[in-house]
């Protein structure tokens, strides 16, 4: 299972083993990941569970679909670059030691 580390907008890190095929946003669940809330369910229809990601780490994620492209522009900390729904971010072997950042604010 690959290492993800979660990077509270204070600077705290956690470090989970996320099974392949979860969502970020599920394994941040599963796991008690406080500031990933969400509320949809994962369904990208929130914004909730909006994280920044590393940018090593960019290029292996799946294209931004249209739906997530449109629910960044409602997020409530400001969209960046490397902004990404987790909901749509499904774990993969090469995401060992992926780096995500949660926002200060996701409502």
């Amino acid at each position: 299972m690959p290492e993800i580390k979660f990077v509270a907008a204070d600077g705290k890190e956690r470090i989970v083993s996320c099974p392949v095929g979860t969502t970020v946003m599920k394994c941040a669940q599963m796991n008690a990941i406080s500031g990933i809330y969400a509320e949809c369910g994962g369904q990208r229809m929130c914004a909730t569970c909006h994280v920044y990601v590393d940018e090593a780490f960019l290029s292996t994620l799946p294209p931004m679909s249209v739906d997530e492209d449109e629910m960044l522009e409602a997020t409530a900390s400001d969209r960046m670059p490397n902004s990404r729904l987790s909901c749509a971010i499904i774990v993969q072997p090469e995401h060992e030691n992926l780096v995500v950042h949660l926002p200060e604010f996701q409502r």
